[in-house]
């Protein structure tokens, strides 16, 4: 993000913000950008304005260590002349740069590599009424307000007993938005905030330390979890992983906690992407329409959350975007698809084309969740003799085009179905197709995080141990 002078400051909540909600100005800038390619020779465009205003603070010991702030407009321009594409960006038009800015573009396109399957999507998919998805929060907090919550987590986690020291608490908040226009007669912007209050605690002396964290996010303040009880969490889960022991190389279950049993759905999703089945790069480019998974499962991609961390009213073509269950009754229905990758395919796009403002349009997930089971937790883990609970995963060990997984982890031990004593330094690893077809879900989704599981079990997974 850029960071630029402002006569708007986000510490005067009462000067009501009009400069950083109005969207009026990289609208219309956004339209010159893609006449003027269309007056450069461009058979057709679209562009990017992208806004990001975000303050933060960082405190340790109760003293402020550091408060920033940012602030930028940037802009991407992608003409298309033929099947040939470019997309320049820039964070500065004065005077003739958009001019000159777009006969770049159309420049550099004239020169690039034919591409069969680039162009923009098809108006008869573009969203044609935008939804309210209460993305924005009107309070802006000061820099005062920041550093209160900031300091409020980080005196909660130091009052639980066994925590020793702080190893910095934070909070912060932001507005970020996006506008799309482009020749096909798309027109589309939202605005979206968010607010974050984070902690990280540390437990134990010298060589005998363990940390752990808990931060909350999302785009109304109201929906946050209290300063406080991120940081008391943040503490007893430090003291929690104390004197953690180490454990015999085994097979057994894997329980894997609410905060990381999300990462399985992610390497699904990334599994999934429409350039990796293109490129044949995935170890599912040929399970479509299979069954992966146990029937209870289903996994969906909602972008009309409404307060959802990742909601859009519309993908970044323009095109209508709607929830989809990318695995229903555990089969896999779906690509997740931007319109190149669709026409590469032969299928239509989803609606889930992302790109920032020096890049094409390429697919990606929204607010991704994996639907509650039935069991509870507790009825989750009841049958196991020896097994192992993960609250903590290091590395990213996993293969997209073999499916291998394997990954550093950290958490507890299980024994006669309760959770015993913490256990550090092992590695759990099986194959992705095998923990799909064992998974089972507990009762426990909360809404929280970009992808959002229940505690989930998997069966039968190698623990790396001494």
């Amino acid at each position: 993000m850029n960071s630029s002078p402002s006569s708007t400051s986000l510490s005067s909540p009462k000067a009501v913000h009009a400069d950083l909600f109005d969207q009026s100005a990289l609208s219309a800038l956004a339209e010159r950008l893609v006449e003027a390619a269309k007056r450069a020779g461009a058979d057709a465009a679209d562009a990017v304005a992208v806004r990001g205003i975000s303050q933060g603070v960082e405190v340790r010991d109760g003293a402020v260590e550091e408060s920033e702030r940012s602030e930028g407009n940037d802009v991407g321009l992608r003409v298309l002349v033929g099947r040939r594409q470019a997309v320049v960006s820039t964070n500065d038009v004065s005077g003739d740069g958009v001019a000159r800015l777009a006969e770049r573009a159309v420049a550099m396109a004239r020169v690039a590599p034919d591409d069969q399957y680039v162009g923009l999507a098809d108006p008869a998919l573009l969203a044609r009424d935008i939804p309210a998805l209460d993305l924005l929060d009107p309070e802006v907090p000061s820099t005062a307000e920041l550093e209160r919550r900031a300091q409020e987590a980080e005196a909660a986690a130091l009052a639980v007993k066994g925590v020793t020291k702080s190893s910095g608490a934070s909070a912060s908040a932001g507005i970020g938005g996006m506008v799309l226009v482009t020749s096909a007669g798309f027109h589309g912007a939202y605005l979206r905030s968010n607010h974050s209050i984070s902690m990280t605690a540390i437990s134990g002396e010298g060589t005998g330390m363990e940390r752990d964290y808990d931060y909350t996010t999302a785009p109304h303040a109201a929906d946050l979890a209290s300063a406080a009880s991120v940081g008391r969490t943040a503490g007893e889960r430090a003291v929690a992983r104390a004197n953690p022991r180490k454990v015999e190389t085994c097979k057994v279950p894997v329980v894997f906690d609410p905060r990381v049993s999300g990462s399985l759905v992610g390497h699904l999703v990334g599994a999934i992407n429409g350039a990796s089945i293109a490129r044949k790069t995935s170890f599912l480019k040929d399970r479509l329409g299979e069954q992966l998974f146990a029937k209870e499962i289903r996994i969906v991609d909602d972008p009309l959350r409404k307060r959802g961390l990742r909601s859009q009213p519309f993908d970044a073509e323009g095109v209508k975007v709607k929830p989809l269950a990318i695995v229903d009754e555990g089969v896999l229905t779906s690509w997740l698809l931007d319109s190149a990758t669709g026409r590469e395919l032969k299928m239509a796009t989803t609606g889930h084309a992302h790109r920032g403002v020096s890049s094409a349009p390429s697919p990606g997930p929204f607010n991704l969740h994996l639907e509650a089971g039935q069991p509870s937790p507790a009825e989750l883990i009841a049958d196991i003799k020896q097994g192992f609970y993960v609250t903590d995963l290091i590395g990213s060990g996993v293969n997209g085009v073999t499916g291998d997984y394997s990954r550093g982890a950290s958490g507890f031990w299980i024994e006669n179905g309760q959770i015993t004593y913490p256990v550090s330094e092992v590695t759990i690893a099986g194959h992705l197709l095998e923990i799909f077809k064992s998974m089972t879900a507990a009762n426990d989704l909360k809404f929280i995080y970009g992808i959002n599981a229940p505690t989930v079990r998997i069966e039968g997974l190698t623990l790396g141990g001494r």
